[in-house]
């Protein structure tokens, strides 16, 4: 079983001839709107592999809610660990340059009422895969990171967006994924080389995932590292592809595949999701996966 503790949000995409510069007004042709949100898009992303999820997080009391929970509800997605809070539900606006690159701006709303106590003990334990990332309050994700680590069972980490997190529960984790902004300034703070090896060594042993877009990830742990090559794509939006790599890989693991096999299909999961325009909507399903050269 896999859990995810994290965001849900609305998204609101906009297709623009260029991303906006401070003080720029840049016209696009329309808006689409759709579910996001880190926890929710990788909570999908596993859901649609074949993975059982349950979601824990939060939204508001408004008319964005509905929206936001639409795709993990038809993804079968459990949301029983849902509240909903007085408040806004997360939003996120998001621009989109022709290259498939992306700006993001987010107003947290109800992420921010997400507590690890949502998740309760029987939920975690040697059968969890627990999925987290940074877009709810810091102290609940580490409160759960120990907690999952104490119960006996496998976290997967998204340092996303980078920042600071207790590094007893960064060493209690047993799969760190990060970029290369978040694996440079994760560095930074614990005063380490921004490689995967140089992270993984300084924090124990813990199996490290650093993704770098166009050139692959590079991956060690106490017992291997390598780097996995990316697949060639034409990209459309790279939105939502790092979150459906964290989803893929967690389920992965979740079902007991060895560990290159796990990045290995995560990666040509991500790489699908690439030449779809949009955010939640366009993670794959295994079917796609399946069929799809890498996966």
């Amino acid at each position: 079983m896999i859990v995810v503790f994290g965001s849900i949000n609305l998204d609101l995409i906009f297709e623009l001839p260029h991303i906006p510069r401070p003080g720029e007004t840049v016209l696009g042709p329309a808006t689409r709107i759709e579910p996001g949100g880190k926890g929710a898009n990788q909570a999908v992303a596993a859901a649609r592999d074949g993975g059982r999820v349950v979601m824990a997080g939060s939204v508001g009391g408004d008319a964005l809610a509905d929206g936001a929970l639409a795709l993990l509800r038809g993804a079968g997605v459990d949301l029983g660990c849902v509240q909903a809070v007085d408040g806004s539900t997360g939003c996120a606006a998001i621009t989109v340059d022709p290259n498939g690159e992306n700006a993001i701006a987010v107003g947290s709303g109800a992420n921010l009422a997400t507590r690890a106590g949502q998740v309760a003990d029987a939920l975690l334990g040697p059968g969890t895969t627990l999925v987290l990332q940074m877009e709810v309050p810091v102290q609940e994700t580490a409160a759960l990171i120990l907690r999952s680590r104490a119960a006996g069972g496998r976290a997967v980490l998204n340092l996303a967006p980078a920042s600071a997190l207790p590094e007893d529960a960064l060493r209690a984790v047993d799969v760190l994924v990060v970029n290369e902004t978040e694996g440079a300034w994760l560095a930074a703070h614990l005063g380490c080389t921004a490689s995967a090896a140089g992270l993984s060594a300084r924090l124990g042993g813990v199996a490290v995932v650093l993704t770098r877009g166009a050139e692959g990830a590079d991956i060690a742990s106490r017992e291997e590292a390598w780097h996995e090559p990316a697949l060639a794509i034409q990209v459309v939006d790279t939105t939502a592809a790092g979150d459906c790599f964290v989803g893929v890989l967690a389920n992965g693991l979740d079902r007991g595949a060895p560990f290159r096999a796990a990045v290995r299909r995560a990666t040509a999961a991500a790489a699908l999701c690439c030449t779809r325009a949009g955010s939640q909507g366009s993670i794959p399903t295994a079917a796609e996966t399946d069929a799809f050269p890498g996966g």
